[in-house]
This record gives C-alpha cells, sequence and structure tokens, in this order.
C-alpha cells in the first residue's frame, strides 16, 4: 500500500499535494471544533467567548497558510516574476481593501473600540457587535427611533473610515453622558420649590450612579489632562418673554437615557400636580380670532 502511494505521489505530485492539503484541513477544523465545544461551558456567558472565537479563527487560518506555502512552495517557484508584475496592479486595484485592513489592525491594537461599545463611526450610530477584517458591524440606533433603541437594522462600516473621520465611543473609558431636561414654568410660579423638587427628583432616579462614575471621572483624569467636572445634578435658571426655564444637568448611564428621562418626567408631574397654586408648567398656544367686520364685508362684495 505504502509503495503505491509513493508511485502515485511520484507520477501526480501536484494532485498527491491537494489531497494531502484537504486532509490537513479537515483535521484542523475537526481539532478547531473539538477545542472550542470544549471551551464554550467556561466562557458562553462571558464576552470572552467571541474573543475566544475570533482568535480560534485567525490562529487556524494562518496555519492553514502556512501549510499551504510548505506543500505547494516549489509549485510556486514558476509564478514569482507574474506575482512581481501584477503586484503594483492589484495593489491599486485592492487600495480600499488594504486601507479597510489596516483599519481593523488599528482598531485591534489602538483601542478605537471593541465589541459591546456604542460608537458614532461613519455617519452610523449604534453598538458594535463584530469586528471584521474590513468591516465592522453595528447595531443600529436611533435614525426614526428616538432615545438611542435600536432600529433592528444591521449596518457594515468598513474600517477605513477610522483614517478619514471622527470616531464616537459613548462606553470607552466613561460609561455615563451628560444628559439635559428643560421644564417650563410660569411667571409667578415658586421657582425655588421647583427647583428643589427637581434636584430631589435627579437624585433619587441616579444617585445610584455616582459612586461608578466618580470612580470612571478619577480613573479618566489619570489617563487623560481633563478638568475637574461637577458630577451632581445641577439646575440652571433661564427666562425669555414667554416663561422661565428650569435646566436640569444631570449624567446618565449611556444605555439608560430613555428610561431615566421617563421616569423623572413622571415624577415631576406627580410633584408639581401637588402643588398646582404655586408651580404651573407654560406651554406656548395660538388662538386664532375670526374678523367679523371683515367677513361681513366679505359677502357684501
Amino acid at each position: 500500500m505504502r509503495e503505491w502511494i509513493d508511485q502515485y505521489r511520484e507520477a501526480y505530485p501536484l494532485v498527491a499535494n491537494i489531497i494531502v492539503f484537504i486532509l490537513i484541513i479537515i483535521f484542523i477544523l475537526m481539532i478547531r471544533r473539538v477545542v472550542l465545544n470544549r471551551l464554550y461551558k467556561q466562557f458562553n456567558h462571558s464576552e470572552n467567548w467571541y474573543v475566544t472565537r475570533k482568535i480560534a479563527k485567525w490562529l487556524t487560518n494562518f496555519i492553514l497558510v502556512l501549510v499551504f506555502v510548505y506543500i505547494f512552495g516549489s509549485n510556486l517557484s514558476g509564478f514569482t516574476t507574474a506575482i512581481g508584475l501584477a503586484g503594483a496592479g492589484v495593489t491599486y486595484a485592492l487600495r480600499e481593501v488594504i486601507v479597510s485592513f489596516a483599519g481593523w489592525f488599528a482598531i485591534m491594537f489602538g483601542d478605537f473600540f471593541k465589541t459591546g461599545d456604542r460608537v458614532l463611526l461613519g455617519g452610523t450610530k449604534g453598538d458594535v457587535v463584530d469586528i471584521g477584517l474590513l468591516r465592522t458591524t453595528l447595531m443600529e440606533i436611533g435614525e426614526w427611533v428616538e432615545g438611542d433603541q435600536y432600529t433592528g437594522r444591521i449596518v457594515r462600516v468598513a474600517n477605513s473610515y477610522i483614517f478619514n473621520s471622527p470616531v464616537y465611543n459613548y462606553t470607552a473609558d466613561f460609561k455615563f453622558l451628560w444628559d439635559e431636561v428643560h421644564i417650563p414654568l410660569r411667571f409667578g410660579s415658586n421657582i425655588p420649590l421647583a427647583t428643589e423638587i427637581v434636584l430631589n427628583i435627579a437624585e433619587e432616579t441616579i444617585g445610584t450612579y455616582n459612586a461608578k462614575a466618580e470612580e470612571e471621572w478619577d480613573n479618566m483624569k489619570r489617563r487623560y489632562r481633563i478638568e475637574n467636572a461637577s458630577l451632581k445634578p445641577q439646575v440652571f435658571i433661564s427666562f425669555d418673554d414667554n416663561w422661565i426655564t428650569l435646566s436640569l444637568r444631570y449624567i446618565v448611564d449611556t444605555r439608560k437615557r430613555r428610561a431615566v428621562k421617563d421616569r423623572m418626567f413622571t415624577s415631576m408631574l406627580e410633584q408639581f400636580d401637588q402643588y398646582k397654586g404655586e408651580i404651573e408648567l407654560a406651554s406656548q398656544t395660538f388662538e386664532i380670532v375670526r374678523d367679523e367686520k371683515r367677513s361681513d364685508k366679505d359677502k357684501n362684495t
């Protein structure tokens, strides 16, 4: 049997090498599957499972490339000149692909973002669900849906965008945002009482964030040259010809902006309702009045 195999390899070396390479591919893929099945029980409930699968895929591809070069290296020597002549043309034709691959390398090792981060990339805002060699996949938020909630669309953005447009990361080093709500009140309302109510509601709603936010902000100050900022709720007062505006500024978890705002507005309406005589919300209304004299004149003409 061995003599027959040796004779066949000598007679058909290229076919024999192809068969050997296919068998090696099957063997390596089987090993990868067995290893991943064993690791799945340990990492399936954490972010490490995604990274483990990616590393296993890249390592497998790298090994297969090395095996391919080792097996078919002698057969490829005749194509060296042709590959050299075609290299310039291929490089020009695939310039976008090459830049995207360079972008992937920069993303993986440049701390731009990672899977799970909420980013604004290439004009699209969403959560990073996959980082490929050429494209980053986002679960889109915003657009026709308000409150930073999912639209259901999957968007794939070329990695080359990180070189020619800003990358906004909402959750990189500080997983909180400053948000504001504006409450219009009528002139004559008890502004100090309304301010106190708004501040109390804000502290009750987001008070649990303060400790974690302060810890992350301290880490930010160690890493970047930034000034200190107040992490406690603040109320600023302004007015114009129509009403007095209370502007509440507060920190909030990036992924809970809409829910937190809903709870605060609900509490404000309940609290203000208890002080109807002292606190009244303002609104802009338009009244259309019919000119009776002009109507009668139009009828006569």
